[in-house]
């Protein structure tokens, strides 16, 4: 028997359904009928999770990764690549700060491709030899990364923005630490971590709820597992770490990152949801393409087409991130910096809020038409502890006064961090 409960949002026409299987697994299904299928299976543990209940490193850095990486290989020599290519589905993961996740779409066989997923996720397998296989791979991984100048720009902006917080740490780690791990740490991660209670299945496509669960039924066990316990992340200051990051990189043109701290994170997932939209809804009022300061920058030759603007939150940290090209990023952040100042003074405009609304609420309306983004943005949510509907129902329910307290409380000049990556080699001296 299964206990589905019915999700529905008359405002935008859609449905899903959910359930937590006798394991102990969260399963949400979105039927949606389209022609590819896209599941994914997270783990409720990612790069800033590495903390135990004091705050203090449980494994060396960068092992929720490692992890990721080792589970792609099974005690029988196969490889679940090959398989899902076999099916003709597409398979993928990913580690990010706060889960990591497993995935594939399809077009057909998703029965084929979804006990896949769930037989080699739960099933790993660690040798000393094969981890010290991976630990050449991913350190040429991580090589490549810091050869990046768009990844070294972007982790040396959260350097700058954060003493404490673990999200300092790079998602993969470093060379060193990835040399400290031993298959025998990975499976002590993995069973304090990995259990189903801890993890949740997204399925959207054209399937329908009583399908999937047929399947999770075939390959879990029917017993529930016990729930890790969750990181504590420590207590972090008000006040950024440096206001400055300057290095050389293999680019044409410097590039930067304003990073904006926020220290006035919401303790409720109904606060978070509502700081969430209020932060979008800035992002798009003050920097959006269409907007007086991208314009004023832009015609000025101050910044390159691709300036941009996002707002990211999760464990215990929160911040704005403006990217782009500039011949002089300092400039950049003072005409920036100057231009909120100045909207501030002059206060926010009601017209432009109410514009920025119905964006943000056509935008989400769109992302249903991708099983794809409708599967990533529920995991988001259920991650959050939200339903995916109470987001529209958000963007109309916040106040452009609130909109405006928001914007004092982040725009606070002391908290802004400027990170750039500069030519190895000038036009001039190109020339």
């Amino acid at each position: 028997m299964s206990n589905w409960k019915l999700h529905e949002s008359p405002l935008l026409g859609e449905r899903y359904y959910s359930c937590t299987h006798t394991s102990g697994l969260p399963i949400f299904v979105f039927p949606k009928k389209l022609s590819t299928t896209y599941a994914l299976f997270a783990v409720n543990y990612g790069s800033v999770d590495n903390v135990d209940g004091e705050g203090q490193v449980r494994f060396p850095h960068g092992i929720a990764h490692f992890l990721e990486h080792k589970l792609f290989a099974n005690a029988d020599g196969s490889d679940p690549f090959e398989r899902f290519s076999a099916f003709g589905a597409d398979a993928n993961a990913y580690t990010a700060y706060n889960r990591t996740v497993y995935l594939f779409s399809c077009t057909d066989r998703f029965r084929d491709s979804l006990s896949e997923l769930l037989e080699f996720v739960t099933h790993p397998y660690f040798t000393k030899e094969s981890v010290e296989k991976e630990q050449g791979i991913i350190a040429e991984e991580i090589r490549m990364c810091m050869d990046d100048p768009y990844d070294r720009c972007y982790h040396n902006m959260i350097t700058a923005l954060y003493q404490k917080h673990p999200v300092r740490e790079e998602i993969c780690g470093s060379e060193r630490s990835i040399m400290e791990i031993t298959a025998e740490m990975l499976q002590a991660a993995y069973d304090e971590n990995y259990t189903l209670s801890n993890m949740t299945l997204i399925v959207c496509g054209d399937v329908s709820e009583d399908e999937v669960l047929s399947i999770v039924d075939a390959h879990l066990p029917k017993a529930p597992s016990k729930r890790s316990t969750a990181a504590q992340m420590p207590s972090e200051p008000k006040e950024i770490a440096r206001a400055r990051s300057e290095v050389l990189g293999q680019v044409a043109k410097p590039i930067f990152s304003i990073g904006i701290k926020d220290v006035h994170l919401a303790d409720t997932a109904e606060g978070a949801l509502r700081r969430d939209v209020l932060m979008d809804l800035l992002g798009e009022m003050l920097f959006s393409d269409t907007g007086e300061l991208y314009n004023s920058l832009y015609d000025r030759n101050l910044i390159s087409p691709g300036f941009g603007a996002s707002y990211a939150r999760t464990r215990g940290f929160g911040f704005f991130q403006l990217t782009g090209e500039a011949d002089d990023p300092p400039l950049v952040l003072e005409e920036i910096l100057s231009y909120l100042e100045s909207v501030l003074e002059k206060g926010l405009s009601r017209e432009e809020f109410e514009r920025a609304q119905r964006i943000l609420f056509a935008d989400h309306i769109k992302a249903f038409d991708s099983t794809e983004e409708i599967a990533e943005s529920l995991l988001s949510f259920v991650a959050e502890g939200v339903d995916i509907f109470a987001y529209p129902e958000a963007v109309k329910g916040v106040t452009f006064e609130e909109a405006c307290t928001v914007a004092h409380e982040i725009f606070a000049r002391e908290r802004f961090v400027l990170s750039v990556v500069k030519p190895l080699i000038t036009q001039e001296e190109s020339l």
